[in-house]
């Protein structure tokens, strides 16, 4: 029964990706040739202030969209950009990691906070209300949709699984996929911050 619930899982995720890749391809660029970013508005958890794609200004950014209640593809990732902005020397001031939380319904400012405390204090989260969290997926092309498993009492939210990079300038950069090999994500992350 549980194989059974992980490779629909899996498939679940796959199709979460090529919806990404379709809306990746169909969204029109913005002015300045990016088919990613744009305007949004949500909390952080590090500050409890707004935060919007102004912020993003600065410094180079590993950003992921995610859910706490996610059994598997979000604490790995999460684990995973730590490790490789540690494994690169990268302190605050070279590196951010955000994670951006797809489920508003359950995610609270606090709620994030605490499940992001287990990944280091350089990581922090952005969680806003329905429209909120629909306005920076459309900015980012990602895709979520919740799932309710037969038999569990809890529902998953299937979503985009990529980190994506942006730039000093607040631009989009580029991805790293999920599962992607771990030298060719610390050359992408150095490309992007200039280690």
């Amino acid at each position: 029964m549980l194989n059974k619930v992980r490779i629909a899982l899996w498939a679940l995720v796959a199709l979460a990706a090529i919806a990404a890749t379709v809306i990746y391809f169909t969204r029109p660029m913005d002015r300045s040739g990016s088919m990613f970013g744009g305007p949004f508005e949500m909390v952080s958890t590090a500050t409890g202030e707004t935060f919007t794609q102004a912020d993003l200004q600065g410094t180079p950014t590993l950003m992921f969209f995610g859910y706490t209640y996610c059994p598997d593809v979000c604490p790995l990732t999460l684990a995973e950009a730590t490790a490789w902005k540690e494994q690169l020397e990268l302190g605050a001031e070279d590196l951010n990691i955000i994670f951006v939380t797809v489920d508003p319904e359950r995610d609270t400012v606090e709620t994030v906070r605490t499940y992001l405390s287990n990944f280091g204090e350089d990581v922090f989260g952005l969680v806003g209300n329905e429209a909120q969290t629909e306005q920076i997926k459309r900015s980012y092309g990602v895709f979520s949709e919740k799932v309710e498993p037969e038999g569990s009492s809890e529902y998953l939210v299937n979503h985009t699984s990529s980190v994506y990079m942006i730039d000093a300038e607040g631009e989009f950069f580029g991805t790293i996929a999920y599962g992607e090999d771990t030298s060719t994500a610390m050359d992408k992350i150095r490309r992007l911050t200039g280690a």
